[in-house]
């Protein structure tokens, strides 16, 4: 089966791009994506730029009306946060976001979601930021009402953070069953818990053998909550930056985050494809690829070359 492969846009720093023309640029890379063959185009749902990325400062747009807009222009690609901040928006309300992303997409919408970190974003705007015991309280709250409000009609639930009673959620969602949902995070005793319980699509980083303990945990969990692991679509972050020759490697890996350097390398699509084999083989469906390194339709297009190969 061909893997799901994504872009991820977590930057929206664009050298010599003005405020004005700033989506022009995304909607142009999101069009390459797309035409190259990707499936799943992701924003980050953050108000500020995060450390492992650039500078605070930089620019962020706000993720929801970003992926209405693109939904409008796209016509293949599935759309969704990598991941959204539970703390961020009502989780009743966050169903009716993404349904209504889903309606406007013709049923191309993902609910990424997770347990959210930033405290400084949290600060700046005035958002709660709970001890994560309670963070991950309320994201197992937030992934049963979502779940409710996407597959009934009239949905009631009363929980320790959350409540909604006899929601409603019209229309609905295009999917049957409602959008996927994918839960972001590895943390082996409550995130893959809630990953077995809930998620669609899964999502991690890391060096391989590692990722292999995080299956077996998983499984461990699937098997608890009486869930066939095989129903989930776990996806990882990709070790390899893109690059068109050898000769190029030094200058890309010079967009990548000093903390990442080390588990990444780049590569071109040749070996790329060799690289992520094992990956294929461990069971991982999904390839994620960041857009910092792929900031042109042409970068892009070695993505596409690497599609070919693994598909």
């Amino acid at each position: 089966m061909k893997p799901l492969f994504g872009y991820h846009m977590p930057r929206f720093t664009f050298p010599g791009v003005p405020p004005d023309r700033l989506f022009e640029r995304l909607l142009e890379l999101v069009g390459a994506a797309e035409a190259a063959g990707f499936d799943l185009v992701t924003v980050m749902d953050h108000f500020y730029q995060i450390a492992q990325v650039g500078q605070e400062e930089e620019p962020m747009l706000e993720a929801y009306t970003t992926l209405g807009a693109l939904a409008a222009r796209t016509t293949r690609v599935r759309l969704g946060t990598m991941v959204t901040g539970v703390t961020y928006r009502n989780p009743a309300h966050l169903a009716k976001t993404v349904t209504t992303l889903d309606v406007i997409s013709g049923g191309r919408a993902v609910l990424g979601i997770g347990a959210a970190w930033n405290e400084s974003e949290h600060r700046g705007y005035g958002f709660e930021f709970p001890p994560v015991r309670e963070r991950m309280d309320r994201l197992d709250e937030a992934l049963a009402i979502c779940r409710l409000m996407f597959t009934e009609e009239r949905p009631s639930f009363d929980g320790r953070y959350y409540r909604i009673e006899k929601a409603l959620n019209v229309p609905r969602p295009m999917q049957p069953g409602g959008p996927a949902i994918l839960i972001g995070g590895g943390g082996e005793r409550r995130t893959l818990r809630l990953v077995a319980k809930y998620a669609d699509m899964s999502n991690w980083f890391g060096p391989l053998d590692e990722l292999r303990h995080k299956t077996e945990v998983l499984e461990r969990h699937c098997e608890e909550v009486g869930r066939d692991p095989s129903t989930i679509l776990r996806t990882v972050m990709s070790p390899f930056v893109l690059v068109a020759t050898e000769r190029e490697a030094a200058a890309a890996m010079e967009h990548i985050a000093p903390e990442r350097r080390e588990m990444t390398s780049a590569v071109t699509p040749e070996q790329a494809a060799e690289g992520l084999r094992p990956y294929l083989d461990a069971g991982f469906g999904g390839i994620i690829f960041r857009n910092p390194t792929m900031l042109t339709p042409e970068a892009i297009g070695l993505g596409g070359e690497l599609i070919s190969l693994l598909s």
